[in-house]
C-alpha cells in the first residue's frame, strides 16, 4: 500500500531585495545611456548622414521637408530620454556614426583617443509616441 503524502516544498530564500537593487542599477544605466544618446545626437556637428536620413525617410513616405536631424530625428535611446518611445513595428533609417573611444597600448599601458565607426538606427518623431 502506497502512502500519498503531499511533497514538502522547500522555500527559496527571499531575493526580492537583490532583484530590486539589480533592477535599480539597470534602470540607472539605461537612463545614463539614454541621456548620453541624446547628448550625442544634439551636440554633434557632422552632417555626413543627412542625405542618407533624408533619402531613407523619403522612401518611407515622410516628406523630406518634415525631416530635421538633431531636432525631430533621433535614435531609440535618445527618444526615450526625451520621454517618447518608438511605436511597435516601426522601421528606422540605418546610419553610420563615429563614436569617441580610447585604445590602450599593450606595451606602455597608455590610453589614446580613437574614433570608431558604429551603425545605428534613427527614427522620425512621427514614428514615436509619448511615454505614459
Amino acid at each position: 500500500m502506497m502512502n500519498h503524502h503531499p511533497k514538502s516544498q522547500k522555500q527559496k530564500p527571499a531575493q526580492a531585495s537583490s532583484k530590486a537593487m539589480w533592477g535599480e542599477a539597470r534602470s540607472e544605466r539605461q537612463a545614463e545611456l539614454q541621456a548620453q544618446a541624446l547628448k550625442n545626437a544634439t551636440s554633434g556637428a557632422s552632417v555626413a548622414n543627412y542625405q542618407a536620413i533624408f533619402d531613407g525617410f523619403a522612401a518611407m513616405g515622410i516628406d523630406p521637408d518634415d525631416v530635421m536631424p538633431r531636432e525631430n530625428v533621433f535614435t531609440f535611446n535618445a527618444w526615450k530620454a526625451l520621454g517618447r518611445v518608438v511605436k511597435r513595428g516601426q522601421h528606422g533609417v540605418r546610419i553610420v556614426t563615429v563614436i569617441p573611444c580610447t585604445k590602450k597600448d599593450p606595451e606602455t599601458g597608455e590610453e589614446t583617443p580613437v574614433r570608431k565607426p558604429k551603425t545605428t538606427t534613427v527614427f522620425h518623431v512621427s514614428q514615436t509616441e509619448a511615454i505614459n
